[in-house]
This record gives C-alpha cells, sequence and structure tokens, in this order.
C-alpha cells in the first residue's frame, strides 16, 4: 500500500513531537473532525493520528455521502481531498465538493488535501471558502498544527474583523479603489497559508507594505520578519549573507556568520528585488528551496530552514519569463501566489486618499495644523502621471506641507520631483509589459477556455460577475 508506507510515520513520528505540541492537544480535545479521500491508506493514517487528539473521527471514500453525512451530524474541521475517481468528472472534484458543503451550510472549517501539482486548484479553494490547504505527503506535525489554526480561526471568526473591511493593511497601505480592494482580498486568503508569494509591481508601489502585511496577517506573525535585498547582493557576497558561513571561510571571515534563511527559520524571509539576481545565484537559490536545507560556506553540514518566502520585482512578468534572464523552475519555485501591485497613476481617487494621509503624517512631524486640499490642488494631484508612484507622491507631499504658508494647499505647492522620467518614458512602454494588458490577456485567456461562460470565468478568476463585465467594459471585450 503506497500510502500507508508514506503515512506509516505519522503514529511513529507523532510521539516524538507530542511533548512539543502538547498546547494544541487541549485545542482538539473537543473538535470533531471528518475526512473525505477516496484512498484508503490516507483515511486509516489520518484516523489514527487522530484518534486520541480529537473528540470524534469520522472517515468517508464517497464524496456524495458528504450530504447524508451532513444531514446528521455537524463537525468542526472537514479534510477534504481536492481530486476523486466519481461520477463527478468536473475536473476539479474538490473545489466542486467545496461548494457543496457550503450550499449544505456547515460551518465547519474545510482544510483542502492536494497533491504538489494542484497548488494552483488548492490556492483557488481558499477563494471559494476553504480554510487553509495541506500538500501531501505532509510531516505529520505540519498536519496537526494546520488544523489547530483551523480551529483558532473559527473560533475567532464571529469577534475578529477582517482588516479589508477598513481597506487599511499595516501603517500605510491605503486603498479603496477596486484594484486594491482586489488585492487586500487576497492577502487576506492567502497569508494565514504557507503558500509562497512573489509580487510584482514599478518602484514605489508599496510591495514592501504588501510582504509586512502578509507576515503580519499569517499564522507567523509572533515570528521573525527579516528582509534581504538580494538585488544589491555581490557574487561574492550572495551566499554569505543567504547562507551564512564559518569562521575562515574566506579571507575576511573574521567569525561565524548566521545567514538570512537560518536567521528567518520559523517565520518569513522576504527576499526584494529577486528579477535582479544572476542564474548561477538563482541555481544556488533554487536548490536551498527544494531541499528546505542550508549549507554554509566553510561546511559539508546542512542546516534545516523552515520559513515562509516572498519574493517581489520590478521585473515585468514577461520579461521574467524570459529564460535567458531567470529560471523557470525557479519562477514556479516562488510563484505559487503572484500579487500584481499596480501603479499609483491606476487608482484613482485613492491618489487623494493617500495625499491627506501624508498630510496628517508631515503636519504633526513638522508641528503644523493638519493641512487640507483646495479644488485646483486636488486636479493636480489627480492628473499627474507618478513615475515614482507612491514614493513619489509621499515626498511630494512632504514638502509641500515644509513650504505650506497657511492652512490650504494649493496647486503651487505641489512641486513634483524632476529627477523622475518623463511622461513620454511612461507612454513609450511596450504594451506588453504593461499591467492592464497583462490582466486583459488573462480574463480574455479565461473566457476562451470557458467558451465565454461569464459566470465560470468570473468564478476562476476570483471575480463577482458585476466585476468581470467592468473589466470587460473597460477594455472594451
Amino acid at each position: 500500500m503506497p500510502w500507508l508506507c508514506i503515512y506509516g510515520i505519522i503514529v511513529v513520528g507523532f510521539c516524538c513531537i507530542k511533548q512539543n505540541i502538547y498546547f494544541f492537544t487541549m485545542s482538539l480535545k473537543n473538535a470533531s473532525i471528518l475526512v473525505i479521500d477516496d484512498d484508503q491508506d490516507v483515511l486509516t493514517a489520518v484516523r489514527l493520528l487522530l484518534k486520541t487528539e480529537a473528540k470524534e473521527v469520522v472517515t468517508e471514500k464517497n464524496p456524495e455521502n458528504i450530504r447524508n453525512i451532513l444531514s446528521k451530524q455537524s463537525f468542526d474541521v472537514i479534510l477534504l481531498d481536492m481530486n476523486f475517481n466519481s461520477s463527478i468528472n468536473t475536473g476539479n472534484e474538490g473545489i466542486y465538493w467545496l461548494g457543496k458543503i457550503k450550499e449544505f451550510k456547515s460551518e465547519a472549517a474545510v482544510i483542502m488535501i492536494t497533491a504538489y501539482g494542484d497548488i494552483d486548484l488548492a490556492v483557488r479553494s481558499l477563494k471559494e471558502g476553504a480554510a487553509d490547504f495541506v500538500v501531501k505527503p505532509w510531516h505529520n506535525e505540519k498536519l496537526l498544527i494546520t488544523i489547530r489554526e483551523a480551529l483558532k480561526r473559527k473560533g475567532k471568526a464571529a469577534t475578529t474583523p477582517s482588516f479589508r473591511t477598513d481597506s487599511v493593511v499595516g501603517s500605510e497601505l491605503l486603498g479603496e479603489s477596486e484594484v486594491m480592494q482586489d488585492i487586500f482580498y487576497k492577502i487576506e486568503k492567502i497569508a494565514p497559508t504557507d503558500a509562497n508569494i512573489l509580487i510584482l509591481g514599478e518602484n514605489g508601489t508599496g510591495k514592501d507594505l504588501i510582504a509586512k502585511a502578509i507576515h503580519q496577517q499569517s499564522l507567523r506573525s509572533d515570528k521573525v520578519y527579516v528582509k534581504v535585498d538580494v538585488g544589491a547582493l555581490t557574487e561574492s557576497l550572495f551566499e554569505s549573507e543567504l547562507f551564512g558561513h564559518k569562521k575562515g571561510a574566506f579571507t575576511d571571515a573574521r567569525e561565524d556568520r548566521v545567514g538570512r534563511f537560518e536567521a528567518a527559520t520559523g517565520g518569513t524571509l522576504f527576499l526584494d528585488e529577486i528579477g535582479n539576481i544572476g542564474l548561477h545565484q538563482q541555481a544556488k537559490l533554487l536548490s536551498v528551496l527544494q531541499n528546505r536545507q542550508v549549507v554554509k560556506l566553510g561546511t559539508n553540514t546542512p542546516v534545516d530552514i523552515n520559513i515562509r518566502l516572498i519574493c517581489a520585482t520590478n521585473m515585468p512578468l514577461t520579461e521574467l519569463a524570459n529564460e535567458s534572464r531567470f529560471r523557470k523552475d525557479l519562477i514556479y519555485r516562488i510563484n505559487t501566489v503572484e500579487i500584481i501591485v499596480p501603479p499609483l497613476r491606476k487608482r484613482g481617487n485613492d491618489i487623494i486618499l493617500l495625499a491627506k494621509h501624508f498630510s496628517r503624517i508631515y503636519s504633526n512631524k513638522y508641528l503644523k495644523p493638519v493641512l487640507e486640499f483646495d479644488s485646483k490642488a486636488m486636479d493636480k494631484l489627480l492628473s499627474y502621471h507618478y513615475p515614482g508612484n507612491i514614493r513619489e507622491l509621499q515626498y511630494t507631499i512632504e514638502r509641500a506641507v515644509i513650504m505650506a504658508d497657511g492652512n490650504v494647499l494649493q496647486a503651487q505647492d505641489l512641486i513634483f520631483s524632476p529627477i523622475e522620467s518623463s511622461p513620454a518614458a511612461s507612454q513609450d512602454e511596450p504594451d506588453e509589459l504593461k499591467l492592464s494588458a497583462v490582466e486583459k490577456n488573462t480574463i480574455l485567456r479565461v473566457i476562451e477556455k470557458h467558451n465565454g461562460n461569464i459566470t465560470k470565468a468570473a468564478k476562476e478568476l476570483g471575480l463577482t460577475r458585476t466585476a468581470l463585465y467592468r473589466r470587460l467594459s473597460k477594455y472594451d471585450i
């Protein structure tokens, strides 16, 4: 039985980790858990793991019996496989049965069980209401922690407001525009998972704030957050900085050094400007991510790492996909989910929202009354193209607050930086490199995939039908 071989370590391994997860035992003691998988070996292994930890464990091979089971009994957690050999053949049976569970008004936290190749579907299941997902074959401790956290979030759901309602993530990540609300929704769904995230966007759009927001909303929020600008590391410093070194490993290695990967263990590692590293560095990074181990310079001993990885780059996705510049196998490894951050010029009235936010900050900093904007100043803010994005707006408002004589900022007080590129530079950007073109092409592909069915296309894109119709109108599709 292949699955029994894979999962046979669960029972033995559980004895080894029991002491480390004692705090978790109490949270499961009164939980009822339903496990749905058509592999009997999986059902047996999970039942053996959970039978002494949960109040009740019910297993079921046939998902078509879900309605009957839920009509007779309620559960706190449901473990649901993504693929079944059943009479329902949609290509993503897990999503289908997740929808049915929601239709049955079950309040259980649903955790999807997926193979590595189906991670995209598992991430999509989060948009459809799943609490989390685990990749098989899993580590027993990881499965137990995932269930514990699902129970914790389920218990807090009624009292803990979503940050998306406030349109604020972190201290300065603000936005009321539709495109930012979509990003906030995505953060809300992916943050509690350990999925690797790739953040794309121009310089100054707030990619670092989004990375911090993901960490703050993650299950690792009480652990360390480590940021590294890998694009600034020279070839000689890359391994030492990321993986560490032993004393004497090279001429200037006067003491042992812990690398950033090891320092971030248990927490989140944010690799900024990932698109700027060379192919040789990419190969070394890929090896570490595949093996989940680093080898310090000057040693042959691997060190296990346990990180949540977030990467960011200002390089357009089409350019990143060029194999002469970037390894595709590394892209797949770091890009379980991507977040495309729009330039400020595409965010409409968010510009005024951010300007007023910066005005409050700098009015307080420079001991002035909070300055308002007259109508011409707001028109000037909205008509500018912002090649430097939010960073440029921030510095523009700071200068205006410093120089202002009255309590109202006027158009002449807003002086944009001459060091940024000209409007022509932005207009000359090839269409295929614009984020809007990426979105339009994605919509066209998904609609074609579903033979023009707007409902199915909207569902796959994670949009409402109304939001999709707005985009169809916007791009004249």
